[in-house]
């Protein structure tokens, strides 16, 4: 099995998602006692949020590319970014590191096509909604044409996130606010919706929706445990297509 890096902190709340995803999803491969081996980087998110909220987006990316390093110094030898937002400077965290990032939109993508949908919803934080990082990736890539909420509704979704989500707090309330964004761009004509901010999870999920849900979180700790547990062959393709 190979030694999968985290990037987390981002916040702790959907890291220790991740974590149990691993270990669950190894427990279930290959059953018995066996867990994941992984190493993880935790930010201050305060530090993080400060940031990202300045447009500091050349220092994040320096902290990012310097927990990348770190985390294959240490061993790893794949890397996950532990959030959507992030994703951001993907490209440059995997230009500094020899080890393949596994990008968050590429197999939430591939499943989307899968299963033979089009047009999608995308929720997440502002800067996921309306950055071109994320919506740019999955139409250029993958040929998907994205759609987001309107502005007051993009604005009630981060809210949730960075007020109560970050902080473990599951508010009912809020519960409905996202099932009604969610109602609202089905009725815009998405096929399917793309949970993408790792914390959006706790708080909603298939049972909330009319279409199909696609939870970035669990789709990337599934396609991280593929690689882990992939041949060598399989990595070097991997890391080729990260390239």
């Amino acid at each position: 099995m190979r030694m999968i890096g985290l990037i987390g902190g981002m916040s702790w709340a959907s890291s220790a998602e991740y974590y149990r995803l691993l270990n669950e999803g190894v427990r279930a491969r290959l059953g018995g006692t066996a867990s994941a081996r992984c190493l993880l980087w935790s930010f201050d998110f305060a530090d993080i949020e400060a940031l990202q909220h300045a447009g500091d987006w050349s220092r994040l990316t320096e902290r990012m590319v310097d927990a990348a390093r770190r985390l294959e110094a240490a061993g790893a030898d794949l890397l996950l970014i532990c959030t959507n937002t992030m994703h951001r400077m993907a490209h440059d965290v995997q230009s500094a590191i020899g080890i393949p990032l596994i990008h968050i939109a590429d197999p939430t993508a591939e499943r989307i096509v899968a299963a033979g949908l089009r047009k999608v919803g995308l929720l997440g934080t502002a800067f996921t909604m309306e950055q071109d990082f994320y919506k740019g990736r999955l139409a250029e890539r993958y040929g998907l044409e994205v759609i987001v909420p309107d502005e007051g509704d993009r604005a009630t979704v981060h809210r949730i996130i960075y007020d109560e989500l970050v902080a473990g707090r599951i508010e009912p309330s809020s519960r409905e606010a996202y099932r009604a964004v969610i109602a609202r761009l089905v009725g815009a004509g998405a096929q399917a919706v793309i949970l993408g901010c790792t914390e959006i999870m706790l708080l909603v999920g298939p049972e909330d929706s009319p279409v199909p849900i696609f939870d970035t979180t669990a789709i990337h700790a599934a396609a991280a445990l593929d690689q882990a547990l992939a041949t060598v062959q399989d990595i070097d393709e991997a890391r080729r297509t990260a390239e």
